[in-house]
């Protein structure tokens, strides 16, 4: 009987209290200024959800709710570490292609000269290839656009040409000696983005391959450099990984894989949400019984790092050159509804000797970025005795040397920059792109001449004999840097040296520019010394 009563009054109560709340709101509260109700709680799933609701609802403005919130969102995730970041949908696109290794386009490595497109070359197999584009063209039109002489800069340039694939676009070219404008209508195709630079020969059992990035192609362009000194009888290489800041977890490790024995560990991560995974090799590598040198620098992060601190762990190798990055954190790319993503960090991993080489971040994101001139000042890049190591990270190797973790790989020959060749005259020529340029202009001038020599000894040897150096000096003086003899004295083996390199490249690529640029290249030199006293 009880039960009974208390269900018919329960619904009474329940109605009489909502009558009670609407009489007290009309009649005891503040009257609203606009359409919304002050009384009204918006739905919501945490606090950001309310304030955006009634900003976007009662503010005295319209305003732009998705504005505001790609405003934020970068903002609310400076509060974690330097390495989780927001991708707008309109970057995602162009974000993906390093790692994907491809994109839409016409196939054409070009500069601008004299603010004209410049074909440096063609890539073989691609769209221009197929339509009769050349090295030494200027494209002076894109779909019936005149684009030379208006100052377009690159990146303006780039988005012209690239699109979607199968898509056409029309260019206007100019052939010397020709004034002509030459149409060709090229269809949009996959254009490979290399993230291995070069591989060759350095003498006769050692080979050289520089790694620029890990994207997704980035093994299968290892395997086909490794295949290609193998085939020369290369029995030690020399892995250039400076300057690489990374990309791919899973493909650094399976090119570490390559030169460890079967169960020798290459790397663990772990996270608060990711419990610990270990990494071993299979004992399947191809080079297991090559001899390896990995080269380093300060701009080295991330999976390259990883590379070096498994080859270093497992003493299967030389680390040369200055110490890395520092970026041992892991990220997972989360795509979001509206097309963007969240690169969020969810683990950290760690080299097999146990060491997180992470650097740290407490200072914040601009603390952390400017880390390389703190570098810089202290005298790290230029002594190896300013580097001070804590030795609370002190971690064992697998023969039981000490390594240190807590920021960057330490390598075991330290190469520090050489300085002395570096004057203000070279610095003012490099800062205006006048060896460049130069460079441009001078395999633009003599094409026809260089492309009958097909290696960098070649056409080193002829730059050599040709009173080149003369001819560059008046070409800088014209563009505005004065002549000083006595730095220029100091400065011009290097200067010579990077004007032969760089129009080697406009010839025939990397596979002219690294083997010249190598013989000024103190931690290169270094290297080679190491490789042939292994």
């Amino acid at each position: 009987m009880k039960n009974t009563r208390n269900q018919i009054l329960m619904p009474v109560i329940f109605a009489l209290l909502v009558v009670l709340g609407i009489f007290i709101g009309r009649n005891f509260m503040p009257a609203p200024s606009g359409k919304g109700n002050p009384l009204m709680i918006y739905p919501q799933t945490s606090k950001l959800d309310a304030l955006m609701d009634h900003i976007v609802n009662e503010y005295v403005d319209t305003v732009d709710r998705e504005a505001i919130e790609e405003s934020i969102i970068p903002e609310i995730l400076k509060e974690l570490d330097p390495h989780t970041v927001y991708i707008p949908a309109k970057d995602l696109l162009k974000v993906n292609e390093e790692l994907q290794g491809n994109f839409g386009g016409i196939g054409v490595q070009f500069s601008m000269q004299d603010d004209t497109v410049l074909v440096i070359s063609v890539i073989s197999g691609g769209p221009s290839e197929k339509v009769g584009l050349l090295p030494g063209d200027r494209i002076v039109m894109v779909d019936d656009s005149i684009i030379a002489g208006k100052n377009i800069d690159s990146n303006e340039v780039m988005k012209r040409l690239r699109g979607e694939m199968g898509t056409q676009v029309k260019v206007g070219v100019v052939r010397r000696p020709s004034a002509e404008i030459i149409p060709y209508t090229i269809t949009r195709g996959s254009i490979p983005m290399y993230s291995v630079d070069v591989s060759y020969m350095v003498e006769d059992n050692i080979g050289y391959i520089k790694v620029d990035r890990f994207a997704q192609t980035t093994y299968q362009e290892f395997l086909t450099a490794l295949a290609k000194l193998k085939a020369n009888k290369c029995e030690k290489i020399i892995v250039d990984m400076r300057g690489n800041s990374g990309g791919l977890l899973d493909i650094a490790i399976q090119m570490c894989n390559e030169f460890l024995a079967s169960k020798e560990l290459i790397v663990y991560t772990e996270g608060k949400s990711q419990p610990r995974q270990d990494v071993y090799a299979n004992g399947a590598g191809s080079c297991q019984d090559t001899k390896v040198i990995v080269l380093i620098d300060e701009f080295s992060a991330s999976a390259s790092e990883i590379f070096a601190g498994a080859i270093q762990d497992n003493d299967r190798g030389l680390v040369v050159g200055r110490r890395s990055f520092g970026k041992g954190l892991v990220q997972q790319q989360i795509p979001l509804p509206d097309g963007s993503a969240l690169r969020l960090t969810v683990a950290r991993y760690y080299t097999p000797s146990g060491r997180c080489i992470q650097k740290p971040y407490d200072n914040g994101i601009e603390d952390y970025y400017h880390d390389f001139y703190n570098r810089l000042q202290h005298g790290e890049l230029f002594n190896k005795d300013s580097i001070e190591f804590d030795e609370s990270l002190a971690f064992k190797t697998k023969t039981g040397r000490t390594v240190y973790g807590g920021g960057g790989i330490m390598p075991d020959v330290f190469v520090p920059r050489d300085t002395t060749v570096i004057t203000d005259y070279f610095v003012s020529l490099r800062s205006n792109g006048i060896i460049y340029r130069y460079a441009l202009q001078y395999s633009d001038n003599h094409r026809q001449e260089l492309e009958q020599l097909r290696t960098a000894a070649a056409i080193s040897k002829k730059l050599e004999s040709n009173g080149m150096m003369a001819d560059f000096l008046a070409y800088a003086k014209d563009k505005g840097v004065k002549f000083n003899k006595e730095q220029f004295e100091i400065s011009k083996v290097l200067i010579k040296q990077e004007i032969k390199a760089y129009i080697a490249r406009n010839i025939i690529d990397n596979e002219g520019f690294y083997p010249i640029i190598h013989e000024v290249d103190e931690v290169f030199i270094k290297a080679l010394e190491e490789a042939r006293n292994l």
